[in-house]
């Protein structure tokens, strides 16, 4: 036989493509263990409003951590303990026991923002910061956005530990006449975005008195107006590229170099409801509070009321993964529409390698959840000094599907303030904002005025 000769399936039996064939190993669950604690209060302490937790967000080197709080404070932390990077990671991808977990200290604070009143519309504007986003460091300063409800500020920290000195190199205002609700930065590490209800702007990190609004979704009559902007993010590595959620559960893929106002999406990511499943709340349960891109801009994590959904940004027909957070809600929908506790906005994260991911929920619980294909993999952990404590013994796996999920409303079921593992549940401690380590399998998770790591 000609050795240069081959059949077609000659390829289909290398080592590589029968390696591709079998089945890939599933990363083994972690247990997860308290890390640090920084704000911590004493038994019976109250906790002031402006000490309230309101963002958190990792750098993308994971050695600093920023946060900032409903009393428009920025406070920034930094990573102390020595590690070899190369070495660690290659143990977090084998899922093998790391003594050591990653270490911070304050670093420094400032008061970002101070309130405001809005004279052309009688309104006062509170301090709170919505979002920080770290921007790229330079000659050993750090720089980052922070925003309000309508002033976003950019910030430079330089110094030594015991003479930091922040200063504000720029404010961005009178760009938006709703809150914003996102800023995000830009790949090219020139330009961020900002998004409010109805408006995205671009924005120069180096001009304050100019941005372009590239996304309009205001109708020339208001009474018109069926969803408005949620969230919105760029794509980690592709600079024209972007994403926005809306109130009705949509997520709109847009590139920047189809016109100045994109008007028309490239894709539409949404997830068609099941027959007979509408009910009052359908709307309100869909709408999108935050998205986030994967490391490696593929999929896109968006999270609603009731469930995380795991989009591929090259499959437009439906979510490739439906993961349930609080389940046991459902029946109780008409009394958390009654004390408004179903317009919360949990957060969203994902893992760095991409195996899994994270929300919030209430009782300053927190879920984590394997996704990649065939996990079963489903964590219910508390922001607190034992994560593991509201573990179940036989803890069943939410559903994770392919297809719609069913939004009904069903009636009977658990007790009101019982979860469906026997626990009960609080729904004035509520965990929105949490941070997964860029690199490594640690979360920062904002509970009150304290935030806490676990790994």
């Amino acid at each position: 036989m000609d050795p240069s000769s081959k059949s077609p399936d000659d390829d289909d039996r290398r080592p590589e493509a029968e390696a591709a064939r079998r089945p890939q190993p599933q990363p083994q669950p972690r247990e997860w263990r308290f890390a640090q604690v920084f704000g911590e209060r004493a038994a019976g302490e109250d906790v002031q409003e402006v000490d309230i937790i309101s963002a958190i967000e990792f750098d993308k080197s994971g050695d600093h951590l920023a946060t900032g709080d409903r009393g428009g404070r920025v406070v920034l932390f930094e990573r102390t303990d020595s590690r070899d990077s190369a070495s660690r990671s290659e143990l977090e991808r084998q899922d093998y026991p790391i003594a050591r977990h990653p270490e911070f200290r304050y670093k420094t604070e400032f008061q970002s923002h101070e309130p405001e009143f809005d004279y052309l519309k009688s309104l006062e504007i509170e301090e709170k910061i919505n979002k920080i986003k770290w921007c790229q460091t330079a000659n050993n300063a750090l720089f980052l956005l922070s925003t309000n409800d309508k002033t976003i500020k950019y910030w430079k920290v330089t110094g030594q530990d015991l003479n930091l000195v922040p200063r504000c190199r720029r404010v961005y205002s009178h760009a938006h006449d709703y809150h914003i609700n996102s800023i995000s930065n830009n790949s090219d590490g020139e330009t961020y975005i900002s998004a409010d209800d109805l408006r995205i702007n671009l924005w120069n990190l180096e001009i304050s008195n100019q941005s372009f609004n590239i996304v309009d979704v205001k109708p020339a009559n208001m009474e018109d107006l069926t969803e408005v902007i949620t969230c919105a993010e760029f794509h980690p590595t592709h600079c024209n590229t972007l994403a926005y959620s809306s109130s009705k559960g949509s997520i709109r893929l847009i590139d920047l170099r189809q016109s100045a106002l994109c008007d028309n999406h490239s894709k539409l990511f949404e997830e068609h409801e099941a027959p007979g499943s509408r009910s009052f709340f359908t709307e309100i349960i869909a709408s999108v509070s935050d998205i986030k891109f994967a490391r490696d801009g593929r999929h896109i994590l968006s999270r609603d009321y009731m469930t995380l959904k795991l989009w591929d940004i090259n499959m437009d027909s439906g979510p490739v993964a439906t993961f349930q957070v609080h389940e046991y809600l459902r029946p109780k929908l008409c009394d958390l529409y009654e004390n408004d506790s179903i317009f919360d906005k949990f957060e969203c994260c994902l893992s760095g390698d991409g195996l899994r991911v994270a929300t919030g929920s209430y009782s300053n619980l927190f879920r984590v959840f394997g996704c990649t294909p065939g996990s079963a993999e489903a964590t219910t952990l508390e922001a607190s000094r034992n994560p593991m404590r509201r573990q179940v013994a036989n803890p069943t796996r939410p559903a994770r599907t392919l297809t719609s999920l069913t939004r009904a409303v069903r009636r009977g079921g658990e007790n009101p303030g019982v979860d469906a593992n026997g626990n009960s549940y609080d729904l004035s401690t509520k965990l929105l904002h949490l941070a997964w380590h860029p690199t490594e399998n640690s979360i920062a998770c904002a509970a009150a005025n304290s935030f806490l790591g676990t790994q």
